[in-house]
């Protein structure tokens, strides 16, 4: 969701440099968990994409010898990915600097939308063009992978294949902007708990393969919705649905309102919606009241890329990916 009250400034070299950065979340279309890896992360097949559901970050960087990072937020996160990501950039870098952010937590916790991976992608896209270093995007991207799976995709923005862990990713056509209801349940769903709970099918990777490929390649825009229902699996709902019943619910519910598809988010508990206009969106609102919704839309990657180079402004040469001067 693009903010209208961008701030920007900046003075000389000696004086610090302010800006507003927007960090959209995502919504798993379709989430297949496989056996685990040598890593100790399971393997993953999903199909990622940003919707205009954002947290705000207000970030200031002034050159100095030594390193002083510090963050305020409107709800206190333990660990935060935001000061992680600082720390790895100005160690890449080998430079210091006092940083300061200031987040406006939007994005539900523990909903699978992503939030705190795309709040580390953000800084890892803003906080360079602060410090007028491009680094390059493979760096960025093995930064990202080693604060969380889901960062890398936040530095591409629209829609993608993710494969491994989640951050081997290839790009997929964009299609046009659609219409999202995201249902939030009122209980967060912690990832580690979930991997703990879900009853992955391990003997199935080349069935659940071959099925994720064959939805994939069903073709463009609508088409990537493939089952009866016109949704693509999340192994993580079986489980969930089995112990908070009213995520079932709702995903009935979705889906009696004109959903196409209907499910769950990563590894929940944000259930989602997509419909033919925002005018049918608000209609299935009114309709599912007793919990707490929100109209979004997805954000295609030409517009991810667009809203980057102008709240980075004078920051960024509009052109080159990741965006820097």
């Amino acid at each position: 969701m693009v903010s209208k009250s961008l701030r920007l400034s900046t003075t000389n070299e000696s004086q610090k440099s302010t800006v507003r950065l927007i960090a959209n979340a995502k919504l798993n279309l379709g989430l297949r968990v496989l056996s685990k890896r040598p890593d100790g992360f399971h393997e993953l097949r999903t199909l990622f994409q940003t919707i205009s559901l954002a947290d705000w970050i207000d970030l200031s960087y002034r050159p100095s010898r030594v390193r002083e990072i510090t963050l305020e937020a409107n709800l206190d996160i333990p660990h935060n990915l935001i000061v992680r990501a600082a720390h790895a950039l100005l160690d890449e870098a080998g430079i210091g600097g006092r940083i300061h952010a200031k987040l406006t937590k939007r994005i539900p916790m523990g909903g699978g939308l992503g939030g705190g991976s795309a709040n580390a992608a953000a800084m890892l896209l803003g906080l360079p063009a602060l410090m007028k270093r491009r680094i390059p995007l493979a760096v960025l991207s093995r930064i990202g992978a080693g604060l969380g799976s889901d960062v890398p995709f936040f530095l591409h923005g629209g829609r993608a294949i993710g494969l491994g862990r989640g951050t081997e990713l290839y790009p997929l056509p964009d299609g046009p902007s659609e219409a999202v209801l995201l249902v939030t349940p009122g209980f967060p769903i912690a990832t580690p708990e979930a991997y703990q709970t879900i009853s992955a099918n391990l003997g199935a990777e080349s069935a659940s393969t071959a099925a994720f490929e064959a939805q994939v390649w069903q073709g463009e825009g609508r088409g990537f919705y493939g089952d009866k229902r016109g949704s693509l699996v999340n192994d993580f709902e079986p489980s969930a649905f089995e112990q908070f019943p009213q995520l079932a619910a709702i995903q009935k519910r979705l889906w009696a309102t004109g959903a196409s598809p209907a499910g769950m988010t990563g590894s929940g508990s944000t259930m989602y919606g997509i419909y033919g206009s925002k005018q049918d969106a608000e209609s299935a609102a009114a309709k599912l009241q007793q919990w707490k919704t929100l109209v979004v839309h997805t954000v295609i990657r030409r517009r991810f890329r667009a809203m980057w180079f102008k709240q980075l402004g004078k920051f960024s040469d509009g052109v080159m990916w990741p965006p820097a001067v």
